[in-house]
């Protein structure tokens, strides 16, 4: 089945789904969808011409509506997913239509538990910078080119997967990076074993032709490889030039980007993928520089929802500004991860000199009274860490604007964190 030609997109404002709005608005389909709330990425479509509806109206469904595309986010009862169904509107998930449209094509998929979107925006980079006009699906907005969406040609994509409910396998990709593997989606996987499950399938999926770029002395990635029929290519044997983007985890990233263009396109010479690298100016909400307050203090955002991801940011702001005192302003993304990765949170969180913790965002979650942002706040001192719970974003807010020049303020999380950093700079 090939993707029709009118498509209306529930959800519309995923980072995911806006991304693949684009490429089908681009490609000559008529699209148009709607989310719950206004967004910098819904800005950006109807900046683009793509019709967005801020709410859910089974009215707004266009009567010629050929397919429905939904975001995870969307359950099943959602209104417009019902009244599709009701007109006999066919449904596809996200990534089920990415696996559609990516199929014919050759498609480098970027997984892993930490640094997709940099790798696949550092990639996309260097293969554009390389003049292979690559399609690039990515998960943040690349400020190298103002979008999450690369437009190029339709036989080379480079697509950022997620492992989630096995959405992974609905690609065909025919060079699969792995950045690394930890225990992550935990309302999905009980385990790390059962994530490595869906991994291994993955790796076995890879056609001979292909290539499997990872890391493979990683303890938890060697697990996986066991029944790949590709070749493996360390990434970590790459070099990479000085870079913009902080850390050796973004080093790591460049690494496996790198190596992934030059396992397709064996020829490319190093001065093309070093000096598009070191050109990369990085991505939305991956230690983005935000402004000061009126008090001095250095102000940044972070998309860091894992534990890992939180302590090497950390790490790395203490190397950039080590006379700075470090301010986490934390809001904790699903109450399944928050539970089952408390004590890591904790550890975490107590690397900064004081955190401040926001009220669990739910997103696809119902309430759990078992875990609270308090939880992760007395975790967090139980390893020796200041940290306080706020029961609003105005109340980290104000808390934030009385720090002055001798303080690092990063706001962290996957959720609507962001606003208090846009608020709280210049």
């Amino acid at each position: 089945m090939k993707i029709p030609t009118n498509v209306y997109m529930v959800g519309i404002g995923g980072i995911g789904m806006s991304a693949l709005a684009q490429y089908l608005d681009y490609t000559g389909h008529e699209v148009s969808g709607s989310d719950r709330e206004e967004s910098p990425t819904t800005t950006m479509l109807v900046q683009k011409g793509i019709s967005v509806t801020v709410g859910h109206d089974q009215c707004l469904i266009p009567a010629d509506t050929e397919l429905l595309v939904y975001s995870d986010a969307v359950p099943e009862s959602n209104v417009e997913r019902v009244r599709a169904r009701e007109m006999g509107v066919p449904e596809m998930s996200y990534f089920e239509a990415l696996g559609k449209v990516t199929r014919t094509a050759c498609t480098i998929a970027v997984a892993g538990t930490h640094g997709k979107t940099t790798t696949t925006g550092m990639l996309a980079k260097i293969l554009q910078y390389a003049e292979k006009e690559p399609t690039a699906i990515i998960g943040s907005i690349v400020r190298d080119f103002g979008s999450n969406f690369l437009a190029g040609k339709e036989d080379l994509f480079i697509v950022e997967a997620c492992e989630y409910r096995d959405h992974l396998l609905k690609l065909s990709p025919e060079i699969l990076v792995i950045t690394n593997i930890e225990l992550d989606h935990t309302d999905y996987f009980p385990d790390l074993a059962a994530l490595q499950a869906t991994f291994r399938k993955a790796v076995a999926r890879v056609p001979a032709h292909g290539v499997i770029v990872t890391n493979p002395y990683d303890p938890a990635i060697a697990a996986v490889l066991g029944d790949a029929v590709a070749p493996i290519l360390d990434y970590t044997t790459q070099t990479v030039p000085a870079l913009g983007q902080i850390g050796e985890f973004n080093r790591m990233n460049a690494r496996a980007a790198k190596a992934a263009a030059r396992a397709l396109f064996p020829h490319l010479q190093e001065s093309y993928t070093d000096r598009a690298l070191m050109d990369f100016k990085g991505s939305w909400r991956r230690f983005e520089y935000k402004g000061e307050t009126p008090t001095g203090a250095v102000v940044y955002d972070d998309y860091a929802h894992h534990p890992t991801a939180i302590q090497m940011t950390i790490e790395a702001a203490r190397e950039i500004f080590p006379d700075k005192k470090i301010i986490v302003a934390f809001h904790p993304h699903l109450y399944s991860r928050t539970r089952s990765l408390l004590q890591e949170f904790g550890r975490a969180l107590a690397e900064a000199d004081e955190s401040l913790i926001a009220p669990i965002y739910a997103a696809r979650e119902v309430s759990d009274p078992s875990v609270t942002h308090e939880s992760v706040a007395e975790v967090t001192r139980r390893y020796g860490g200041e940290s306080l719970a706020f029961d609003s974003f105005d109340l980290i807010r104000d808390r934030l604007l009385a720090y002055d020049d001798r303080y690092l303020i990063i706001t962290m999380g996957a959720g609507d964190i962001y606003k208090v950093a846009e608020q709280i700079a210049d």
